[in-house]
C-alpha cells in the first residue's frame, strides 16, 4: 500500500519553472513512480516514469527535453521538473505508483495522490 501526496503547483508565467513534489508513505522504494496530467475536458495523460532504483527513465514526447522526473528513496519522493512552461501545460498534475519496471500505461499504476493545480499565463 502507497499513499501520495503532490505539492509545489501554483500559478507561472510562460517560459518559467515549477517542481512538483510527491511524498510518499509506504514501501515506496519498491515501486515505479510516474507523473500524469489532466487538462479541462481533455483525459489524463502520461508525462514520466522512473524505476524504482531511478535507473531508468521514459518521458513522453510532449514534454522530453522539457520535464525531468527524479526520485530520492530517503526521503520517499519523487519530484517533476518542469521548465519552459507552456500555457498548454496549464492542468491538474497527477504522481502515481506502480509495481512495473517503467510504465507508460495509466492502467499500470494502482495507486494515485489527489492532484495539484499548475497553471501557466501567457
Amino acid at each position: 500500500q502507497v499513499q501520495l501526496l503532490e505539492s509545489g503547483g501554483g500559478l507561472v508565467q510562460a517560459g518559467g519553472s515549477l517542481r512538483l513534489s510527491c511524498a510518499a508513505s509506504g514501501r515506496f522504494s519498491s515501486y515505479a513512480m510516474g507523473w500524469f496530467r489532466q487538462a479541462a475536458g481533455k483525459e489524463r495523460e502520461f508525462l514520466a516514469t522512473i524505476s524504482w532504483s531511478g535507473g531508468s527513465t521514459d518521458y513522453a514526447d510532449s514534454v522530453k527535453g522539457r520535464f525531468t522526473i527524479s526520485r530520492d528513496n530517503a526521503k520517499n519522493t519523487v519530484y517533476l521538473q518542469m521548465n519552459s512552461l507552456k500555457p498548454e501545460d496549464t492542468a491538474v498534475y497527477y504522481c502515481a505508483a506502480s509495481p512495473k519496471l517503467i510504465p507508460t500505461q495509466r492502467l499500470s499504476y494502482g495507486y494515485w495522490g489527489q492532484g495539484t493545480q499548475v497553471t501557466v499565463s501567457s
